[in-house]
């Protein structure tokens, strides 16, 4: 007699609401980078944002928006601190319209000090929430955005 096939286990069915269980985490994870550089007078979107305009830079604004996959109004609006502070200027673009976002001498030095302090946050959050499972988390994510950017292309090839 032919033993039966070995069951698969049952896949749980998602229970509440994804959305809600993402801004959780997302404001858990926030409050816990926040605590590491608001000494330095940031935010942690503020270094996010310095940093890519390190990296990017110098850069128009909607180029910077998609590279963080931020709307026009939230990249202004998170921009501002950082130019009243004089971490970032707007300069001229290639045209009289055109506008390059790009990162100022302090703003160098301070996002080089709040890099310590990132790094530090990022230390302490894979100690509380182990190696394997940040990796997990990362993959997760990764391949999540990635279905998500091929769905929103398929419905604006339609």
């Amino acid at each position: 007699m032919t033993p039966p096939p070995p069951s698969r286990p049952a896949v749980a069915a998602p229970q509440g609401c994804t959305n809600l269980k993402l801004r959780q985490l997302s404001r858990a994870v926030t409050r816990h980078y926040d605590a590491y550089v608001a000494p330095l007078g940031l935010k942690n979107t503020q270094y996010s944002l310095l940093s890519h305009v390190v990296r990017l830079g110098p850069i128009r604004p909607g180029d910077l928006a998609r590279h963080m996959r931020l709307d026009a109004s939230t990249l202004t609006r998170n921009l501002q601190p950082l130019l009243v502070q004089g971490w970032v200027a707007l300069g001229p673009g290639d045209d009289a319209r055109s506008r390059l976002v790009e990162v100022t001498e302090s703003g160098q030095a301070k996002r080089a000090e709040a890099q310590r302090a990132w790094k530090q946050a990022q230390l302490a959050l894979n100690a509380r929430l182990g190696p394997a499972q940040v990796v997990a988390l990362h993959a997760l994510i990764d391949d999540c955005l990635a279905r998500l950017d091929d769905a929103e292309e398929d419905d604006s090839d339609a």
